[in-house]
């Protein structure tokens, strides 16, 4: 086994994933799924599986789950690697599951204490269960090595993510501490890195001088998929702003690292998160909107308050837009515009650089002169570079170009890679703490304001690119 799987952190093997919240959604749905992909690519070897929950579920009734979502127990094999279908059983076979409530005392430190060593513990909760956890343990309750993986939000808001980190570091290291955000995973941060760092015309026209804006799209295609209970009291903004679409937007505006080790791109990240910030007329800067009925394709979607689980009262949003300036030398006055929704007419992934207009075009070329764009998608993976060539017919004539690339896409689910990086150690792909906070810096007074119903909340037909008036570049076909 090369370096790049082998499940060792600081030179200690992890013995055992304990994953807490196991009979919960996250864990059957991404987690799970997101381990066989690791199995199938030899790289979880020797690791042990236990899950901890709330839920009276019996041996057989979590391993039952494990066999499902590793696909295994309707004959379908989730592992197209090297490793197939006996490694996937073997685990679910081996996998135990303890019935706990980690926020009764000693409960969880029981758990632990009963498991191979080291552990790495992910916190698959609510932010409100992981807090309350955390500030039941001392540092004696962890076995040595232990590493927690704690999954998005980070707290609630910016005094509770200060907060929780203030707890969790009396109990570890901060490099033991690996906070998700799957949208970092090795795929996505470098090929953005690659991208920008490896060619030479690029970086001396990276910055406010040559760029007019850059959009930030996550546009989904499907609707609530049964998660109304989480998505009704978060909403676009909280779920996808404050943490995936600055995550991106950090990796597309930071300066060069010396190198890619998680000190030098992680000081460089959050170098961009203390700059930026949301213009405070919010009635301009942000916008917000909520999806109606209407089809996606050929099935009929329900207005989102009329969806099971949802209260209209909450005004929550689905489609969250909001624009980001970058205070510092290299983006001042260039807008960075986020955007994510659900129930749109496509997914649309991707992050589009436009660069600004020519100052002079020689007279005598016809056609339309347009903006030189670099577009990179986040699923799939693809460059697109849109720029003006001659021809063909009249040689004068200047038309739309569009160069295309693939860009490395791994075998790994989302959940596979972080997983992998945790096993690994590879903390350059986790957020770290003051990061954390800044990202609710930046967003909770946006939070405040949609709250105070300071922003009209708009409607969109399901199924459609949202609100008529809303100008973006969501015209273009998706990479």
């Amino acid at each position: 086994m090369n370096s790049s799987t082998n499940p060792k952190q600081d030179g200690h093997e992890i013995k055992t994933l304990v994953i807490l919240g196991a009979s919960g959604d996250l864990t059957a749905r991404l987690l799970l799924p997101g381990l066989a992909s690791l199995i199938s690519m030899g790289g979880a070897e020797g690791l042990n599986l236990v899950g901890a929950g709330n839920s009276d579920w019996s041996q057989e009734k979590w391993r039952g789950q494990v066999q499902e979502s590793f696909g295994i127990s309707s004959g379908e094999d989730k592992a197209n690697g090297t490793v197939g279908k006996n490694e996937l059983q073997e685990m679910a076979k081996n996998s135990s599951y303890h019935q706990v409530d980690v926020t009764a005392e000693g409960e969880l430190a029981k758990v632990l204490k009963s498991v191979a060593q080291p552990v790495a513990v992910y916190f698959a909760l609510p932010p409100s269960v992981t807090e309350k956890a955390c500030d039941l343990l001392n540092p004696d309750d962890l076995p040595k090595n232990t590493r927690f993986v704690m999954e998005k939000p980070f707290g609630s808001g910016q005094e509770s993510a200060r907060k929780l980190n203030k707890t969790v570091e009396a109990l570890l290291p901060e490099n033991h501490v690996y906070r998700v955000d799957h949208f970092r995973g090795t795929g996505t941060v470098l090929n953005i890195l690659g991208v920008r760092f490896a060619n030479h015309f690029l970086e001396p026209v990276w910055n406010t001088r040559h760029i007019e804006k850059v959009e930030i799209f996550f546009d989904e295609n499907i609707t609530l998929e049964g998660r109304a209970g989480f998505y009704d009291s978060t909403g676009a903004l909280q779920d996808m702003m404050q943490s995936h679409l600055l995550q991106i937007m950090s990796f597309i505006a930071l300066d060069e690292p010396a190198t890619l080790d998680e000190r030098d791109v992680r000081d460089r990240i959050a170098e961009v998160m203390r700059a930026a910030e949301v213009g405070n007329d919010y009635a301009k800067t942000t916008r917000r909107a909520r999806y109606t009925a209407g089809k996606i394709g050929d099935r009929k979607v329900p207005n989102y308050v009329d969806e099971p689980g949802v209260d209209g009262k909450n005004n929550t949003e689905t489609l969250a837009e909001i624009e980001v300036r970058i205070n510092n030398s290299r983006w001042t006055g260039v807008p960075f515009i986020l955007r994510s929704g659900k129930s749109l007419g496509e997914d649309k992934m991707e992050a589009i650089v436009t660069f600004k207009p020519l100052p002079h075009l020689p007279t005598g070329f016809t056609g339309t002169s347009t903006a030189t764009r670099i577009r990179m998608g986040v699923g799939p993976a693809k460059l697109q570079l849109d720029i003006d060539v001659n021809g063909p017919g009249d040689i004068y004539s200047l038309n739309r170009a569009e160069l295309r690339a693939d860009l490395n896409e791994t075998d790994l689910l989302p959940y596979g890679e972080v997983l992998k990086a945790v096993l690994t150690d590879n903390a350059m792909f986790f957020v770290r703490g003051d990061t954390a906070v800044e990202c609710w810096r930046i967003i909770e007074p946006v939070v405040e304001a949609w709250a105070n119903n300071d922003v009209p909340l708009e409607e969109y037909p399901a199924g459609s690119s949202g609100p008529e008036d809303w100008e973006t570049s969501r015209e273009d076909t998706p990479l």
